[in-house]
């Protein structure tokens, strides 16, 4: 174990340098897909999230020096969607604005970039957002249908003809990209597989990981029943009228009866990953705004949380989900920190068993020793620092959108609960993972 899982770290510790703050920010409600196309492009989903945003501002959209955007599916008609997003939000023709895309950490790396610029000097106010449309994931044909096309191309008349009776109706059989887009080509394993792999290493068991799902559910609805996302969440209208107001994959009926009904949907028939503890596939954006402190000052503006540091690491993609453990203990290390010290605690739910996996790693001594290079267990979580209010398993994973959706979210949850301090962490297809720690300001 210990060889797959050394870790190469990019650290982007924080030095004798600007502070650099959030001031506000905002997301969509994350819309489960449903087998067609969902009625947001990723653009839509980004425009309708920031109009509401910008409008509370103080200060004119122009006044931004740049927008950073997240974002995965890119769609064909939307290339580079930041700078169309930032026309559309009326943001001016020379806003510069372009997209990153880090796969799970797109939304996550918006903020960080933005982050890096303020903190250097060169610029003071940053729009970062992610967005993704998983429902307009686009189907595309074959190797051999494409090449049977591009043959229709090329050649005399006569040749063509010929070409043409050499059709296969097999060729009309589209792939699904989304489908390629979560499996890794190194390993040859979908996400679904590497969360079985560290189910298997942690010994984590099915009811385990579904007793996790019911509770993410349960929490995402108190949440909604208590209105601790009215300041978080913006309406959607879709051009048809319709309206969004909420997380629509929340199941509030949710219990280990009715998960353990499901089948293994990666390793059957004795795996422990199903479609019920695992994150949904859904439409969603969001937005922070950052700023420097000479920003604050000219727009007299009110932070609400202080970036201290971020990191990314790396690891095999086979254990992917482990990521989170490898960069949040880079950031602890540097700043002292134990587990106790962090009140609270936002890991993208990708897998019931992933989150799972991450905590048990955290106390198991020889991981801590060996890959870590700890002395000792970082200890046993406690429970209600994480995920206060639900996560990808009950709310979705927009892929593009999660990361930035978490250091919101965390933003807002210390301001409700009177905490100082939080970790947002996620784990990233292709084995990689990215953390930020952020203070209440």
């Amino acid at each position: 174990m210990n060889e797959t899982l050394t870790q190469n770290g990019n650290s982007s510790s924080a030095t004798e340098s600007r502070p650099v703050y959030i001031i506000d920010g905002a997301r969509t409600p994350f819309i489960k897909a449903r087998g067609k196309p969902g009625p947001f492009t990723p653009v839509d989903l980004a425009v309708q999230c920031g109009r509401s945003l910008l409008l509370r501002q103080p200060f004119r959209a122009s006044d931004f020096d740049q927008v950073i955007l997240g974002c995965v599916n890119v769609i064909s008609k939307e290339m580079n969607p930041a700078r169309i997003a930032a026309l559309r939000l009326g943001m001016g023709v020379d806003m510069p604005a372009f997209t990153v895309q880090i796969n799970c950490g797109s939304g996550m790396q918006s903020i960080d970039t933005a982050y890096k610029y303020i903190r250097s000097g060169e610029s003071n106010l940053i729009l970062a957002g992610g967005a993704e449309a998983l429902s307009h994931a686009p189907l595309f044909f074959g190797q051999e249908a494409v090449a049977w096309f591009a043959s229709l191309s090329r050649g005399a008349l006569i040749d063509k003809i010929k070409k043409m009776f050499r059709f296969n109706p097999k060729y009309f059989k589209p792939e699904i990209s989304l489908k390629h887009g979560l499996t890794d080509p190194i390993v040859d394993m979908n996400m679904g597989q590497t969360a079985e792999k560290l189910a298997y290493l942690f010994n984590i068991t099915r009811e385990q990981a579904d007793q996790y799902a019911v509770s993410s559910h349960k929490r995402l609805h108190r949440a909604q029943q208590e209105n601790f996302l009215a300041n978080e969440v913006e309406p959607l209208f879709s051009r048809y009228g319709q309206l969004y107001e909420n997380d629509d994959g929340v199941r509030p009926d949710s219990s280990l009866e009715k998960l353990a009904k499901l089948s293994p949907a990666f390793e059957p028939p004795y795996g422990k990953i199903t479609a019920g503890n695992s994150s949904q596939i859904t439409d969603g954006a969001s937005w922070v705004i950052l700023a420097s402190e000479e920003a604050v000052k000219q727009y007299k503006l009110e932070p609400r949380a202080a970036i201290k540091d971020s990191e990314w690491s790396a690891l095999d993609p086979s254990i992917m989900g482990l990521g989170p453990v490898l960069s949040s203990t880079a950031i602890m290390k540097r700043h002292n920190l134990s587990l106790d010290h962090i009140d609270l605690w936002e890991i993208n739910e990708a897998f019931a068993a992933q989150v799972l996996a991450c905590l048990k790693a955290w106390n198991d001594v020889e991981f801590c020793k060996n890959v870590l290079g700890l002395e000792q267990s970082m200890g046993e979580m406690d429970r209600d620092k994480l995920n206060v209010d639900g996560g990808a398993i009950s709310m979705g994973h927009p892929v593009g959108t999660s990361g930035n959706r978490i250091v919101l979210h965390l933003m807002n949850a210390m301001h409700r609960l009177d905490k100082k301090q939080g970790i947002a962490t996620e784990c990233i297809g292709g084995g990689q993972a990215g953390a930020m720690l952020i203070e209440r300001v």
